[in-house]
This record gives C-alpha cells, structure tokens and sequence, in this order.
C-alpha cells in the first residue's frame, strides 16, 4: 500500500506541478530546481580545482587575487544563459540558490577556498536593486553560503553611483565606467578577513576588478572571487 505521504504529495503535484527550470519536465526530484538532464547539460569549468585557471589570468597584474573560479562556462542560446535570465529578470530566485549551492559545493571541495570569512555579492546600483526587488549576486551568495557555512556580508560594501551597461564596452572604457563605483561603509568589519566576492557572470572582470581593488585597500584582507558563469570574449 502506498503511503498517505506518497499520495499527498502526488495530489499537490497534480495541482501545483513542480517542473524543470531548464525544460519544464516534471520527471524531477521533489526539491530540485533541474531534472537529471539538464543537470548533466551543465558546462561546469572545474576551474576551482586548480591555481593559475582562466579566471585568476584576468586579474593578474591588476590586483591581488588569492583564488577565482567560475562554475559555468557561458554561451548565449544555452541552457545556462536560459537559467540566468530566469534568475535576473523572472524573479526566479530558488534557480539561482540552487546553482549557488552547485557553486558552494565546488568550492568547498577544491581546497582552495578554506576558512574564509565572509561572502561578498557584488553590489548593484540602488535604484536598479529596488527595481528588480533584490540582488542576484546575493541570491548566488545564499546558496554557497548554505554549503559552506560562510556569513554573507550584504551592506557593507556598496555601490556608491550608477553606472553604465558594459555590454558594448570594451575593456578599458569598462574599467573607466566603473572605477570609484564601490565603498566600504565599514573597514574594521573586513580588515585582516578573507573575502570571497561573488557575481553572476564575468567577461573582462572590470567590475570585480573595481570591486576588488576597494576591498583590499581595507588594511590585512585577502580576496577571493567566484562567479557563476565565464563568457569568454
């Protein structure tokens, strides 16, 4: 006899489908955001694993970076750029805890990322996070804070000026467009912590560039930086 949990459940299912993310299949896992195929679809880097890995080679000579990674490969048309704009601009925020905790465990198992003491999201223009309801970098921070038991620090590095779209841009006028963007309300809280810095996607790192260069002039702190998606140029 089927339990009276197996048929609860089936009945909420008839009337509140859980369904895919990815390809809208209801063939998944009661508390997935993704079925087993489009989890298998995903373009991981396993770029955490090692040191000198294309995302530390964007910030060498431009700022200290103790370790970067990025847990997907980006490519416009796919899934994941599909999953990302569902997080951004369709409020879908339990698609982007999901892919943090993804993040999370990656991180935690590389090694690299040890004892760190905060996470960081990088902040967006207030007005643009009112609009939008909340910050996508947060909602990723939540997810690999879940896994790896680091406090997610939300208002203490902020965005101090709007700026531009860097979709157009190429790398140096998108350094110019964001320098002296960022600042840290409270240095005592981050001096001599390790700082992991997270986003959605990097392409040229300007904006983490800039982000980052702010945090360590916070006297004694080490950054880090993980992304959700690499696009190459």
């Amino acid at each position: 006899m089927r339990s009276f949990t197996n048929i609860l459940y089936d009945t909420l299912h008839l009337f509140y489908p859980h369904i895919c993310t990815g390809c809208g299949s209801d063939l998944l896992p009661q508390g997935n955001q993704l079925c087993v195929y489009c989890i298998n679809d995903l373009p991981h880097t396993n770029f955490a694993q090692f040191a000198n890995n294309p995302i530390e080679k964007i910030f060498w000579a431009r700022i200290p970076v103790t370790a970067a990674h990025s847990e997907f490969y980006f490519a416009k048309e796919t899934l994941l750029q599909h999953l990302i704009h569902q997080l951004k601009y369709k409020n879908n925020t339990d698609i982007g805890i999901y892919l943090g905790e993804m993040m999370g465990n990656s991180l935690l198992q590389s090694g690299r990322f040890s004892q760190l003491d905060y996470l960081v999201p990088l902040p967006l223009y207030p007005d643009k996070e009112r609009k939008r309801g909340y910050n996508q970098a947060a909602v990723i921070c939540k997810g690999i804070s879940e896994i790896m038991q680091v406090p997610v620090l939300n208002d203490n590095v902020v965005r101090r000026r709007f700026t531009e779209t860097q979709t157009r841009k190429h790398r140096t006028e998108r350094w110019e467009n964001v320098e002296g963007s960022f600042v840290v309300n409270d240095p005592t809280v981050l001096q001599g912590k390790k700082i992991l810095l997270v986003d959605d996607v990097v392409t040229t790192g300007a904006t983490l560039e800039a982000c980052g260069s702010t945090i360590l002039q916070v006297p004694g702190t080490k950054l880090y930086i993980a992304t959700l998606a690499y696009a190459t140029k």
